[in-house]
């Protein structure tokens, strides 16, 4: 693990930890950097996937949710 000594906005960093129950600081950076990395990815993935129709009213699709 490398150390790197950043300037963050205290109160954005207080907030970060406030909002998630970070119990550090380094928890509280470390989610935030884990939480943007998903979010490229799943954008990148739903590029990739791109959209499709489906044939279905929407009844149907209510019903497909709820038959879990």
């Amino acid at each position: 693990m490398k150390r790197t000594t950043v300037f963050i906005d205290e109160n954005l960093l207080e907030e970060a930890i406030r909002v998630t129950g970070a119990k550090t600081r380094r928890q509280a950076i470390t989610d935030g950097l884990r939480e943007l990395v998903r979010m490229h990815h799943r954008k990148a993935f739903a590029r990739e996937l791109g959209t499709f129709d489906l044939d279905l009213t929407l009844e149907e699709l209510k019903e497909l949710r709820n038959a879990d």
